[in-house]
């Protein structure tokens, strides 16, 4: 091209933008059919096998969504067992160290009671019987306040209400003074270690007179 054509084309170009913006489209344009043209389309390619993949992969997907809710189930029931599994052996740790000594106290019981029962036999005025029972309700006062270091507690219910959880009623006896079904006599104090039982009270209880009175008319 010589050098007054590529002026006149310049010339042309910038006298008539619209023309040279067709032209570019148009190129664009042909580009595009050669690049369809390049594409190798099978003659027998069926647009159900399209459909048939895409209904494979919404059955994948559905699958996928279902074993995903069903490990997310499974979490959940691993998770409320593990919580379930630490609350026992939480429960179980706490008593284990309330209850550790019930053994001890178990067998240290008999020796308390073998203690009340001398300072009840213990009875005189002379001054070695009065030294020997002072000296009994001392040690007695001394277990009874180290078992309390340790929350056992007596169950020493005279006059209460008989409660079948904590006493064992030996006998019934008539009484006039005593309300019925209360405790007048207590054989054996009991004991209870953090609220649980270790051993029963064994008392008698008070029986209403009318009901004497009732059993021997009958």
């Amino acid at each position: 091209m010589s050098g007054e054509e590529h002026k006149t084309q310049s010339h042309d170009d910038q006298t008539n933008p619209q023309a040279s913006e067709q032209e570019s489209a148009e190129s664009i344009v042909s580009d595009v059919h050669e690049a369809e043209e390049s594409i190798d389309v099978p003659e027998n390619a069926d647009f159900l096998d399209v459909q048939n993949q895409i209904d494979s992969l919404q059955s994948k997907l559905e699958f996928a969504d279902k074993k995903a809710a069903d490990n997310w189930d499974q979490v959940l029931r691993i998770k409320a067992e593990m919580e379930n599994l630490r609350r026992r052996t939480r429960l179980d740790v706490e008593n284990a160290h309330k209850f550790a000594l019930e053994k001890f106290v178990r067998d240290l019981i008999p020796v308390v009671d073998s203690l009340e029962l001398g300072n009840k036999a213990a009875t005189g005025d002379s001054e070695q019987v009065v030294k020997f029972r002072e000296g009994g309700e001392l040690t007695l006062k001394q277990f009874v306040s180290v078992l309390e270091k340790f929350q056992c507690v007596q169950i020493d219910p005279l006059g209460e209400m008989f409660n079948p959880d904590f006493h064992q009623a030996m006998a019934m006896q008539p009484s006039a003074n005593a309300e019925p079904n209360s405790v007048i006599e207590v054989f054996q104090k009991g004991y209870l270690l953090n609220d649980r039982l270790v051993r029963p009270a064994l008392v008698i209880v008070a029986q209403a007179t009318d009901a004497v009175k009732i059993d021997e008319q009958a």
